[in-house]
């Protein structure tokens, strides 16, 4: 497509958005996670896993449901535990397929407070919403104590059933953020701009480190799908791509959109999202309070917007945070 014709379409999408402030995102089916979220002693708190689950948006009292495509996969592999699922993107543009920044949330409320990409950030202010230099996390006097971390979102499409739809997959891993970025990359410049038609599985993988006392920890990758070299990936791709153009599939045009729907609004997950990232990337010493103080009212809320809000004022800084 002519970048003129592109660049007409961006505009024309961002006047179409009937509702600004909203980030526009890729319609998520089911979730991909590599831990859960168990009750002990009364509180949820997040707990590591050495395996993937595939589940629904819906929770019942054991938490997530299953997606039928969870016990499927398991099925196909022969193994109990699920470690590596196949996969598509569904756009060309690496970061369209995977969005990470470094964020600071209110770990009572799950509301984000700023997030940044090592120059820029925005942040709430008492002023509004600001742009404001963002110098990353170790040279942050507000993101100090571990109030800041780098935040990922994997939208990944599983079999066939829908055509758009996809699953997501969130992390605050460096090792799996670092990995997927560099993956992705990588191979959209291998492929000739053709990430959306490759064959691709999510693998997970596991290493030890000093800090992690030689115990193993678990990150996401991305391969070509077992059983396919890279060549005859790379050329399964450039059929599908064939395919698609003479059925007038518009992969260019599909980037455009989704890029000008991201851009729309400035924080990517919705209210109802919030209190999820809390329970699923926060320990109990991270929230600082016992339980859920901000579910349940039994306590007075003292998340980190007042925290943040006591160290700008000892810091003179100009711009803190609103009430």
């Amino acid at each position: 497509m002519p970048p003129g014709l592109l660049l007409r379409l961006g505009f024309f999408i961002e006047d179409y958005i009937m509702i600004k402030g909203l980030a526009i995102t890729p319609p998520v089916i089911g979730r991909i996670s590599i831990g859960k979220v168990v009750e002990k002693n009364g509180k949820r708190l997040p707990e590591k896993d050495d395996q993937f689950s595939i589940t629904t948006q819906v929770q019942n009292r054991d938490g997530w449901v299953n997606h039928p495509l969870d016990e499927a996969l398991r099925k196909s592999s022969g193994s109990d535990k699920l470690r590596s699922i196949p996969i598509r993107f569904l756009f060309n543009e690496p970061d369209l397929n995977l969005r990470a920044e470094y964020s600071m949330f209110d770990r009572q409320s799950g509301r984000p407070l700023c997030v940044g990409n090592g120059e820029t950030c925005k942040r709430y202010t008492a002023t509004g919403m600001q742009t404001l230099p963002c110098p990353s996390p170790d040279g942050c006097d507000l993101a100090k104590g571990g109030a800041c971390k780098p935040y990922g979102r994997l939208n990944v499409m599983i079999g066939d059933a829908e055509e758009m739809g996809t699953f997501i997959f969130r992390t605050t891993g460096f090792n799996s953020i670092r990995t997927l970025a560099a993956r992705l990359s990588y191979y959209q410049a291998a492929s000739g701009n053709l990430l959306a038609c490759l064959p691709l599985e999510l693998r997970l993988r596991g290493k030890s480190t000093t800090l992690s006392h030689r115990t193993a920890i678990y990150y996401v990758d991305v391969t070509v799908r077992e059983g396919l070299t890279i060549e005859e990936a790379f050329a399964q791709a450039r059929q599908l791509n064939e395919r698609r153009q003479s059925g007038g599939y518009g992969q260019a045009a599909l980037d455009v959109v989704a890029r000008e729907g991201l851009r729309n609004g400035a924080f990517e997950d919705s209210e109802e999202e919030r209190t999820e990232i809390v329970e699923e990337f926060f320990t109990e010493a991270d929230t600082g309070t016992a339980g859920r103080a901000a579910k349940t009212g039994s306590e007075k809320k003292v998340g980190l917007r007042e925290k943040l809000i006591g160290k700008a004022e000892n810091l003179k800084i100009s711009s803190p945070l609103p009430n």
